[in-house]
């Protein structure tokens, strides 16, 4: 069901996979309301149908905006916006081309996702391209009567990531630039996948985020943030710092990363009961966030900038 989670913030659980809160939307009132994220294009009946339910009619969503291009959270992009024609869709300029012609997009998260891009997210419709708006950083999309949702340029995760920084409420609504914590899953664990995860713009993400003193930290997967937003943002970097050590000190001495990273963090995922578990592996399993940081580490050869350790 939907909820509030702010004042004029209201949490969607669009049910990747029938699971819950795995992956949220999120929708900001105003005289002009904005959508931040659709999920993936499987998870579209139960998004539109919590929109009916918010009485969200099909002339009244001004604006569609999502935090990067990976179907999990883009995927919908294309058909929400046929169900909502006058919504304008808000997206990184690295990002637009890919939503008015995603061929190149789905192909990449075929090669990525395997078989459970047919069978748990779904591909992606196009979108007409004249309804598609670049955001530069710090652009501000207008939500009425004051309100503005800024957008925070925060590449690491992906090149094409964008925070959005809600005027009203404080809330910063983060996608994946801070990692994934699903509700009693465990512990935040950061979210490095192939291919262009980059430690030093990821770790500077983060510091973007603390300058802003957001009141709150929402996450794509799942939700509010627990705790002070400093704090967790400062655990963040840190678990960002650890793993990317563990798979660098692998990678230098000829070791294989998966199975370092594997000896090192498997053990928190086995402790969690087996559905819990299998959340975690799908959305952020070790092998996703080993090739990611494979990549990351053939790139830059471990140089972790002027942030890392």
């Amino acid at each position: 069901m939907p909820r509030y989670i702010a004042p004029g913030v209201i949490e969607i659980d669009t049910l990747l996979g029938g699971w819950n809160q795995v992956t949220a939307g999120y929708l900001i009132e105003g005289p002009a309301p904005v959508l931040v994220e659709t999920g993936s294009r499987s998870s579209v009946p139960v998004l539109l149908a919590a929109l009916a339910e918010l009485g969200v009619a099909a002339g009244d969503l001004a604006g569609v905006a999502v935090t990067h291009i990976h179907l999990d959270h883009a995927g919908g992009v294309g058909d929400v916006a046929q169900a909502f024609p006058k919504a304008t869709v808000y997206v990184h300029p690295k990002g637009a081309r890919h939503l008015a012609q995603p061929d190149r997009l789905v192909a990449s998260a075929a090669l990525v996702y395997g078989e459970a891009l047919d069978s748990l997210y779904g591909r992606l419709q196009p979108t007409e391209p004249s309804r598609v708006k670049a955001l530069d950083d710090g652009e501000e999309i207008d939500v009425g009567g004051g309100r503005s949702l800024v957008a925070v340029h925060s590449p690491g995760h992906a090149k094409h990531h964008i925070a959005l920084h809600d005027s009203e409420s404080g809330v910063l609504f983060a996608g994946d630039a801070v990692g994934v914590k699903l509700p009693d899953a465990g512990v935040l664990r950061p979210a490095t996948p192939p291919t262009d995860f980059d430690l030093a713009q990821a770790l500077d993400s983060l510091q973007r985020f603390v300058a802003r003193s957001p009141a709150a930290v929402a996450l794509a997967h799942y939700g509010i943030l627990p705790g002070e937003p400093a704090v967790a943002l400062a655990e963040a970097a840190e678990e960002l710092r650890e793993w990317a050590s563990v798979a660098k000190d692998a990678w230098r001495e000829g070791r294989d990363v998966e199975e370092a990273l594997a000896r090192r963090y498997r053990p928190q995922l086995d402790a969690l009961p087996e559905q819990q578990r299998l959340r975690v592996e799908t959305l952020n399993g070790i092998h996703s966030n080993a090739e990611g940081l494979k990549m990351w580490l053939a790139r830059s050869g471990g140089d972790t900038g002027r942030d890392g350790q």
